[in-house]
């Protein structure tokens, strides 16, 4: 049926709507190849990713409803959610649990107290800057079975370590650092922090030079204080930068492992023994796959709703008008 014109309309108008229609056509079917073109080009990309991280949890989760005790495999079978009630009266699963949240909030916070201390120090720094960035970030390049490695021979062993001869000449004494329950905690928060602070302090450091320089003339003008400039302008516009440092030390203090089994292997006891440990103790030590299974699920679930937690409140704060 031909388009009706209006009145006094040129012919030129009468056909621009069905022009204008035709094109609209065009574009949304290109934007539709190449839509299916972008598919194309990253489904190898996806099918790897899926066969590395997606596959190995789905098989986690369903390992986690089985028996599997390679010790006594003819008592293998399906127990549901079996393995998840056990742990209710699993006393080293509640104390592994809290010695895993002491030792993550420990490190986070010291971790962005120190990286924003540090970056605050260098951002003024015009003279051996790079010198001591190449200082400061050298421990965040070691893997972290080297630290620990490191640290329990040359830094902490009695009498021979750097930290202990350190105590001796300071008064304090040689102390058991990784031998008594509390000492040998406190040690791997410590090296957990030194290990990982440089990468706070990175990004610190970064978003301080992107800050708009308007806002701190406007203070100093003011007369504002250091710690004026601090609290009500720098803090606040670092605040994209400090969730995000939260969110991924969070994520990685969670499911820390190297470390530890390194520097004290969860001892003395299960004084350090965070529930990724006890999880690999149950599994390969016990093979009690099943169980160990379940407390590998357990801390996947922790760790995602713990970074769910922590994108909402960012968003949350985003969407608050300033």
């Amino acid at each position: 049926m031909a388009t009706r014109a209006r009145p006094g309309a040129s012919a030129a108008e009468a056909g621009a709507r069905p022009a204008g229609a035709a094109g609209r056509r065009r574009r949304s079917g290109q934007l539709a190849q190449e839509e299916r073109f972008a598919w194309l080009l990253a489904s190898p990309s996806l099918v790897v990713l899926g066969l590395m991280t997606t596959l190995p949890l789905l098989v986690l989760v369903g390992m986690s409803t089985f028996r599997l005790d390679l010790a006594a495999p003819f008592r293998n079978r399906w127990i549901g959610l079996d393995n998840y009630a056990r742990m209710l009266g699993d006393a080293r699963f509640l104390e592994g649990l809290w010695i895993t949240a002491v030792y993550t909030v420990v490190t986070v916070v010291l971790q962005v107290v120190l990286g924003l201390a540090l970056a605050l120090a260098f951002f003024r720094l015009r003279r051996g800057m790079g010198a001591l960035q190449v200082v400061v970030l050298l421990p965040m390049i070691l893997a972290p079975i080297v630290v620990g490695l490191a640290w329990k021979t040359l830094m902490l062993t009695q009498l021979y370590g750097l930290v202990d001869y350190a105590a001796i000449l300071l008064g304090v004494g040689s102390r058991p650092w990784l031998t008594d329950p509390t000492l040998a905690l406190v040690s791997v928060i410590v090296i957990h922090t030194w290990q990982w602070t440089p990468f706070a302090f990175l990004v610190f450091l970064a978003s301080l030079y992107a800050l708009p320089p308007e806002p701190f003339e406007a203070a100093m003008i003011d007369r504002a204080n250091a710690w004026q400039v601090f609290r009500y302008l720098t803090l606040p516009m670092l605040r994209p930068a400090i969730f995000i440092v939260v969110i991924f030390r969070t994520m990685i203090a969670l499911r820390a492992f190297e470390g530890i089994f390194a520097t004290t292997g969860g001892g003395p006891g299960t004084a350090t023994e965070i529930l990724n440990l006890y999880a690999y103790r149950v599994s390969f030590n016990s093979l009690t796959l099943g169980y160990g299974a379940a407390l590998g699920t357990v801390l996947l679930v922790l760790t995602t709703l713990t970074s769910a937690v922590f994108f909402r409140l960012r968003r949350e704060r985003e969407a608050v008008p300033a």
